[in-house]
């Protein structure tokens, strides 16, 4: 596509197109203050996808990969937890993982002394949680209806979600209402239109391979997460990237739509973080994930955030 700057306006949301993709432009929003696809898709057509559909055509292997790959997820999760436990006293341990998918992270948890519970609307990932872990996982979409059903909690955890959502906004409000005062939140979402994906794009022919409509709405970066956190209300603690996976790119090893290659770089990826715990560096990797989100550089955004007294929408 052109890259010449050109205006877009669908129902209220303004902004130049950055992207086109599978019928779909990404506009920057104005309106939103994040990037995100236009149309954006109704609840139903997103409750089939997820419900029915994600697990089985958009990522038949997640769950064996993510059984594979546990000893490294078990790291990751455990220093997000970790985290969570320094900003919370001692007696207030229970999460809420809104799209738990199947399950790790609330196992994870629950491993540490948590009292854990998920929502995930996929079908086959919930039973997964529940049949094969034995966790407490409801299977639907959290939603105003259900939410309330759910209690309330000192930390509430949102990993790859906010990025399928037509209204993060919305859900982020119902997540500050699931929250006891001073409560935490946790996201972990795509960084993308990131200056290495860029460098990809605009010099060295590859297709943006990120836009990934209709599963993928919401395109964010440091900044405007942290905005759409705050105007939610909540503080931000602290912000850092995971680990910038397209180096490999960029390097030669193009993986995308490659799995044998994905696979041999993301085995790269987990060799060096398991290199560094192993060798008492945890602190060491998360100063320079931090130090790379500052540089808007890194795959995902890992954000913390605690709830705030009175909310600003």
């Amino acid at each position: 596509m052109s890259r010449a700057v050109t205006e877009k306006e669908w129902a209220g949301h303004q902004g130049p197109i950055v992207e086109e993709s599978n019928g779909f432009e990404v506009i920057d929003c104005r309106l939103c203050g994040f990037k995100h696809i236009i149309p954006l898709p109704t609840v139903d057509e997103l409750q089939a996808v997820y419900r029915h559909e994600y697990y089985t055509e958009e990522k038949p292997l997640y769950i064996e990969r993510h059984t594979e790959d546990l000893e490294w997820w078990d790291l990751v999760y455990g220093e997000r937890y970790g985290f969570l436990e320094g900003h919370l006293p001692s007696n207030r341990r229970r999460l809420l993982d809104i799209g738990s998918g199947p399950g790790s992270f609330l196992l994870t948890g629950q491993a540490r002394g948590w009292k854990v519970k998920g929502v995930e609307p996929s079908a086959q990932a919930s039973r997964y949680s529940v049949e094969v872990l034995g966790l407490d996982v409801v299977n639907d979409f959290f939603s105003e209806k259900n939410a309330p059903q759910l209690g309330t909690f000192d930390a509430v955890n949102m990993s790859e979600v906010l990025e399928h959502i037509p209204d993060p906004h919305s859900l982020l409000c119902l997540a500050y209402d699931r929250l006891d005062d001073e409560g935490m939140l946790c996201i972990n979402v795509p960084n993308d239109f990131n200056p290495f994906q860029r460098v990809l794009r605009d010099h060295l022919g590859f297709s943006p391979w990120w836009v990934a409509p209709p599963h993928h709405v919401n395109y964010f970066d440091f900044d405007s997460l942290a905005s759409l956190v705050v105007r939610s209300g909540f503080e931000v603690v602290h912000r850092e990237a995971t680990f910038p996976i397209d180096l490999f790119l960029l390097m030669g090893d193009n993986y995308v739509g490659n799995d044998k290659i994905g696979r041999e770089c993301h085995l790269r990826r987990m060799n060096f973080e398991k290199a560094l715990h192993c060798a008492g560096n945890d602190g060491l990797k998360r100063d320079l994930y931090a130090a790379l989100g500052s540089l808007g550089i890194g795959r995902e955004i890992t954000l913390y955030a605690r709830k705030r007294d009175n909310r600003k929408l």
